[in-house]
C-alpha cells in the first residue's frame, strides 16, 4: 500500500490526512491550531505543520505530500530566506484603499482581462501595495513574494532560511500552482503567467515569484539527501480549488459552501473576465478554471435565527419545513455584516413582508434559510450569465447537513443537490494531488454522500427576494 498525505493549512488550524493512494481510504490524521488574528508570523504555520504531522503519526512511510493553503495570504521573504514581516491574511482589510488605487491606475477592464478578477482587500497585490505605501523599509527588503502553501512546501523541501535547511535559503526553489497564483492579483490564469507590470508599479521592481507547477507534476522531487521529509511534494493548491478537488468536482458542478461567508464556485473549461468585480476568475486545481462568487452572510444567518427563536439548528430546520415555499410572503435580506455580492458594505439586514397573519415561527425560520440561499443563488446567476455551465449543486459546510437546507436549496437553485459526507475537503483535495503525482493520473476515489435531493424549482422565493432587494437598494 502506497500512502500519500494532504495538508490543509487554513486560517484557524492545520489538518493532515494520510490516505491510500490507490483507494483513498483514510489511514490516519492529525491537526494543530493556528493563532487568531489577521496577521500571523509564518513560522507559527511551520510549527503547526510539524505538530499536525506528528499527530498524524509522521510522514516516514508517506510517498508524496501536497499542501492546500488559505488563499491570498501575503508572505514576504528577504534575500536570506527570513520573513520580512508578519503575513497579512485574506481577512485583513487594511488594504481596501489599495484595491481602489490599483483599479484607478490600471482600469477595471484591463485588470479583469489580464488577471481574471478585480482586486479586493483580500488579494495579495493590495497587501503588497499597502506595505509599499506604509512600510517602505520593509518593502525595500522584499526579495520574494509567496503564499502560505508555497512557503510551507518550500520549508518542507528543505529550502528554508539559514540554519533551518540543509540546502540553504534558495528563493529560486519556491513553487506554487495556478489556483493559488490566480488569487494574487498579478497572475494571468488564461496565459498561466505572472503580470509583472502590476508588481513593477506597486514596488518599482519585480521580486522573485514562485514557479508555476502543473497538476500531476512535482514541485519538489523525492530526495534522500534531505533531512526531515524525503518524499515528493506536489504543487499544492489554494483552499477553494483544493476543496473542489476534494469533492471530486468536474465541469458542470457548482460548489456552494456554507461557512461563515458563502462561496459559489464552479469547475469550468473556459475562463471568465468580469469587470464588475462580482466574479473572481480563479484557476482550478486540475488545470481548468474556477470562477467564484463570494457572499459575506451564510451560516451565521442561521446561527442568529436559531438564537432568536431559541431552538437548535435541527429544530430551526424542522420549523422551516412547516412553512410553505416563500414563507408566506416573509423575506429576509440577510446582509447582517454588509455584503460583498452585491457590493453593499454598509448594508444591514431587513425582514420584509410581515403581517399579523404570516408572522409565525415557521415562516421566520424558513425565511432565514431562504434568505441565506437566495443570496448565494444570485452568485449562481452571475456565473451562468457569464457562460459557466451548471448541472449540479454540491452543497458543503456545516449547515449543508440540515435536511431543510438541502430541500430549500434544491427549490431555490433549481438543480439537483448533492451533499458529500462531512470531511476535510481541502486536505482531501491536497491528498488527491499527492496521489495524482504517484499514480500518474487523477485518482478515481469515490465520494460518500449523505443526501441527494432533486425538487422542482420554486420561482416565487427567488422572485420575492429579488423584489425585496431591488426596493431596498435601487
Amino acid at each position: 500500500m502506497v500512502l500519500v498525505a494532504g495538508v490543509d493549512s487554513s486560517t484557524q488550524s492545520c489538518k493532515v490526512v494520510i490516505r491510500d493512494a490507490q483507494t483513498g481510504a483514510l489511514i490516519r490524521a492529525g491537526r494543530a491550531s493556528h493563532p487568531n488574528g489577521t496577521e500571523v508570523n509564518p513560522e507559527l504555520w511551520w510549527e503547526a505543520l510539524q505538530t499536525a504531522i506528528a499527530d498524524a503519526g509522521g510522514l516516514e512511510d508517506v510517498a508524496a505530500v501536497s499542501i492546500g493553503g488559505q488563499q491570498h495570504g501575503m508572505v514576504l521573504l528577504a534575500q536570506d530566506g527570513t520573513v520580512v514581516r508578519d503575513a497579512l491574511l485574506w481577512n485583513d482589510t487594511r488594504s481596501a484603499g489599495e484595491a481602489d488605487r490599483l483599479i484607478e491606475h490600471f482600469g477595471s477592464d484591463y485588470l479583469a482581462r489580464v488577471t481574471g478578477s478585480l482586486p479586493v482587500a483580500s488579494f495579495t497585490s493590495t497587501k503588497v501595495s499597502w506595505v509599499a505605501q506604509n512600510e517602505p523599509v520593509n518593502a525595500s527588503r522584499i526579495a520574494a513574494i509567496c503564499l502560505p502553501h508555497d512557503y510551507l512546501s518550500w520549508r518542507l523541501a528543505g529550502y528554508g532560511p539559514e540554519g533551518d535547511s540543509q540546502f540553504g535559503p534558495d528563493l529560486s526553489a519556491l513553487a506554487t500552482d495556478a489556483s493559488d497564483a490566480s488569487g494574487t492579483g498579478y497572475f494571468n490564469p488564461t496565459e498561466g503567467e505572472y503580470v509583472p507590470e502590476i508588481l513593477a508599479w506597486i514596488l518599482g521592481r519585480v521580486p522573485h515569484l514562485p514557479r508555476i507547477v502543473a497538476p500531476g507534476e512535482a514541485a519538489f522531487a523525492a530526495n534522500t539527501d534531505r533531512t526531515g521529509y524525503l518524499g515528493a511534494i506536489a504543487c499544492g493548491a489554494g483552499d477553494n480549488a483544493a476543496a473542489g478537488l476534494g469533492v471530486d468536482a468536474v465541469e458542470g458542478d457548482v460548489i456552494v459552501s456554507l461557512g461563515t461567508s458563502g462561496t459559489v464556485f464552479s469547475v469550468s473549461a473556459t475562463p471568465t473576465s468580469d469587470s464588475s468585480g462580482t466574479i473572481a476568475g480563479f484557476s482550478s486545481a486540475t488545470g481548468s478554471y474556477l470562477p467564484l462568487v463570494c457572499t459575506l452572510n451564510a451560516a451565521r444567518v442561521l446561527d442568529s435565527f436559531a438564537n432568536l427563536l431559541e431552538v437548535s439548528h435541527e429544530q430551526l430546520g424542522e420549523l422551516a419545513l412547516q412553512a410553505e415555499p416563500g414563507s408566506g410572503g416573509v423575506v429576509l435580506v440577510p446582509y447582517f455584516e454588509g455584503e460583498r455580492t452585491p457590493n453593499l458594505p454598509n448594508a444591514t439586514a431587513s425582514v420584509l413582508g410581515l403581517t399579523l397573519a404570516n408572522n409565525t415561527r415557521p415562516n421566520l425560520a424558513r425565511a432565514a434559510i431562504e434568505g441565506m440561499l437566495c443570496g448565494l443563488a444570485a452568485g449562481l446567476s452571475a456565473l451562468t450569465d457569464a457562460g459557466v455551465s451548471a448541472s449540479r449543486i454540491i452543497l458543503v459546510g456545516g449547515a449543508a447537513a440540515n435536511p431543510a437546507v438541502q430541500q430549500i436549496a434544491a427549490e431555490i437553485f433549481g438543480l439537483p443537490v448533492s451533499v458529500p459526507a462531512p470531511g476535510e475537503y481541502v486536505a482531501n483535495g491536497a491528498a488527491r494531488q499527492a496521489a495524482w503525482l504517484i499514480l500518474g493520473s487523477r485518482p478515481a476515489w469515490g465520494i460518500d454522500t449523505i443526501a441527494t435531493v432533486q425538487k422542482p424549482a420554486v420561482p416565487v422565493t427567488v422572485m420575492q427576494f429579488a423584489a425585496a432587494t431591488e426596493n431596498l437598494y435601487r
